[in-house]
């Protein structure tokens, strides 16, 4: 696989490079081994970034040297890739809107992977076929162990929470951050921007009063120590989080996974809630997407 390749993908043409650099030193995963997991991973993860922005978390030189977010795509992207102009007022890089490409096909999650963008995130809200931003879709919260607590912590967490959410009327759906951490989800339908943070600060502040010794809300640093964080800022619409399927920048390839419930509440060891892309694709041979919940329209926030 050494040099450039020209494939067709779904009609488009694309020029593949550097396919036998490793990005993974710890494993030797290759960035040909990443644009194979996202090719076969993309029937169950396209439909959770369609019509979504997306930011790329690229690593050309791979996971051991420093990556970079990116939200401009314009500068690399093909004609034929899809890109919508976002309003970015305060933005780091001074712009007052970007062009973030939103990858609904094969063909642009692959070009996607051959720029080493080895993690994608969007946020809770789609675009409309103008490149308005559409209300929020998705509740999220993102569970965050500070240690010495683990994805174990997060899965106790995890489990009360779900408790309270399906006593709102929400089906809850989770997957690991990949990382750390756990992220929780449910499809819904707000009435304004604000909404899903206002109720998932809520509940998170009821956790952190019943569970004090496990659950913090409060984002000082200094707070979570032997606890979950609660991140509900996470739905700010100003803000992204790791894609469903996503490869993540950890020493090896390891891959924000949408788990059961059984399993989380099985999880007794960090090792019990992580996955490899590889075993991502066994998984969804196995299980399918366990995200689907998410693609079909939520209920009004109570």
């Amino acid at each position: 696989m050494a040099g450039d390749v020209l494939v067709q993908v779904e009609g488009q043409r694309l020029r593949l490079s550097n396919l036998d650099k490793v990005l993974y030193p710890e494993d030797g995963f290759t960035k040909g081994e990443v644009i194979d997991y996202y090719s076969r991973i993309a029937p169950v993860m396209l439909p959770h970034l369609a019509e979504r922005p997306v930011t790329f978390r690229r690593f050309p030189d791979g996971v051991g040297k420093a990556g970079f977010f990116e939200k401009n795509a314009s500068r690399h992207a093909p004609e034929w890739v899809r890109t919508v102009t976002i309003d970015t007022p305060g933005s780091s890089t001074g712009a007052e809107s970007l062009d973030f490409a939103v990858l609904g096909d094969l063909a642009s999650l692959v070009w996607a992977a051959n720029l080493a963008g080895l993690e994608l995130h969007v946020p809770q809200w789609t675009v409309g076929p103008r490149g308005a931003a559409r209300r929020p879709d998705r509740l999220v919260f993102d569970l965050d162990p500070g240690a010495p607590a683990t994805i174990v912590e997060c899965a106790e967490v995890a489990l009360r929470l779900r408790e309270l959410l399906v006593a709102d009327g929400l089906e809850v759906v989770a997957k690991t951050s990949g990382s750390k951490g756990m992220q929780l989800y449910a499809s819904v339908t707000t009435s304004s921007a604000e909404r899903t943070s206002d109720y998932a600060k809520g509940l998170a502040e009821r956790l952190e009063e019943e569970l004090p010794k496990l659950v913090v809300s409060r984002m000082a640093k200094d707070l979570r120590r032997r606890k979950v964080f609660i991140d509900w800022s996470q739905n700010n619409p100003k803000k992204t989080t790791v894609a469903p399927y996503s490869l993540r920048a950890r020493p090896t390839p390891t891959v924000s996974t949408p788990v059961t419930w059984d399993e989380v509440a099985a999880c007794r060891k960090p090792a019990d809630l992580s996955f490899t892309a590889d075993e991502v694709l066994d998984r969804v041979d196995d299980h399918g997407d366990l995200f689907k919940p998410l693609l079909t329209k939520g209920p009004k926030l109570p």
